[in-house]
């Protein structure tokens, strides 16, 4: 589990194809390796990955081909900037909000505009996943947490504040770009529980349903 809350920025050292799947070697950045063991998690770009090898400034990672088919490590090349941030601890500060690292798909960058001195991005998101984004409800964009401040539709509206930008990779996103997408958790499995109910819902999570369910008045 991860908070969204960046420690790092790192870079792809090395990509290794091994059929369909890729072995990748992450050059930590000041991300402290020092309490890191083989087996931990560290969430790459939003992707919670398994450290298979740990060297003095770096680590290695397996990345699968189900994983490779939902995120944009497909598309990574060597010297590509990735956030970083280490599995919570019991006595970690939950910053941000609850993270998977399973990531859901990728959204495209459709739009970048400066708004004072924070930075103001529309994404589309997948039309599946749409329906999860809510108004300021919480979503994670390449391992960052951040908040949803419009919606309309398929699209979204997110605003970075200066430290956010200057301490992850999104300083650097512009239109065009795609970015790993994960959805709240609560939502997801509040829409699963709602369809397990006595009336399963066939479209998804929605104001009646929840007013339905007891949830809002």
């Amino acid at each position: 589990m991860f908070t969204g809350i960046i420690e790092a920025v790192g870079t792809l050292r090395k990509i290794e194809r091994q059929g369909d799947d890729i072995r990748l070697t992450v050059a930590g950045g000041k991300l402290d390796l020092s309490d890191v063991h083989l087996g931990d998690s560290i969430a790459t770009n939003g992707v919670c990955l398994t450290v298979v090898q740990l060297l003095a400034d770096a680590y290695v990672a397996d990345v699968s081909a189900e994983t490779v088919s939902l995120t944009g490590f497909a598309h990574y090349a060597v010297g590509t900037e990735v956030n970083l941030e280490k599995a919570v601890t019991p006595t970690t500060r939950l910053g941000g909000h609850m993270v998977s690292g399973h990531v859901d798909g990728i959204a495209s960058v459709e739009q970048r505009v400066m708004r004072g001195q924070a930075i103001e991005f529309w994404l589309t998101a997948p039309a599946e996943l749409a329906r999860y984004i809510a108004h300021k409800g919480s979503i994670t964009v390449d391992g960052v947490s951040l908040t949803v401040n419009e919606v309309d539709g398929s699209r979204f509206r997110l605003t970075i504040v200066p430290h956010t930008a200057g301490e992850t990779t999104l300083v650097k996103l512009k239109a065009g770009d795609r970015v790993n997408l994960e959805v709240d958790l609560i939502a997801r499995y509040l829409e699963r529980l709602m369809q397990a109910s006595p009336e399963p819902q066939k479209d998804g999570v929605t104001m009646e349903m929840l007013a339905r369910s007891g949830f809002i008045r």
